[in-house]
């Protein structure tokens, strides 16, 4: 008798787990269902047009002010004046449509140093021409999966030591739609002064 009361028990212990383990299961999907969850945008709007303004304002520099192409925003516009590789700079970012991101650097009294570290792990695969402006078009050596931002870089020194480095996740047409504006907002700078 007492050997068949011992599988028995044995029985309902795997039994027991399983039923346990099943209601772990159950409780854990009611949670991941049932709690809301926030699927609104966390990368906030910024003005990017006021931020230029007062950048332009406090640091008395040639800031360029483009317009974005239709259906972007900012999310980035800042003035760097404390950046540790002592190079100023004024950086913007746009958002686009299908998670396309397009951002800026543009600096001030760069150095070979701080081009050559912007440039890390790059290689020039091209140019791009508008308005007798030339962008070099450097590529990341590493093929990324997915692709990251500074994967695609378009460059150009547009006076002595000054650069713009225009970055992003975008489709070529709009890399050259942004580096078209850049050159207008350079042009019209340079006919004021």
């Amino acid at each position: 008798m007492s050997d068949s009361g011992a599988k028995y028990r044995a029985k309902q212990t795997v039994v027991n787990l399983s039923l346990a383990l099943a209601a772990c299961v159950a409780m854990v999907a009611l949670v991941v269902i049932g709690v809301p969850r926030d699927e609104s945008n966390r990368i906030e709007e910024v003005n990017y047009s006021a931020t230029v303004d007062q950048a332009r304002a406090s640091s008395d520099l040639p800031i360029i002010k483009i317009k974005p192409l239709d259906g972007w925003w900012s999310n980035l516009a800042q003035l760097n004046t404390q950046s540790s590789d002592a190079v100023i700079n004024f950086k913007a970012g746009f958002v686009g449509s299908d998670v396309k991101y397009i951002g800026y650097t543009q600096a001030f009294e760069g150095n070979p140093t701080w081009l050559a570290f912007s440039l890390a792990g790059t290689t020039i695969i091209g140019s791009y021409e508008y308005a007798s402006y030339k962008w070099d078009i450097y590529q990341s050596v590493i093929k990324n999966d997915p692709q990251k931002t500074m994967d695609y870089i378009m460059v150009l020194n547009y006076s002595k030591n000054d650069y713009i480095l225009l970055y992003g996740i975008a489709d070529k047409s709009e890399y050259e739609s942004f580096a078209n504006e850049i050159v207008d907002g350079i042009r019209k700078a340079s006919s004021i002064e």
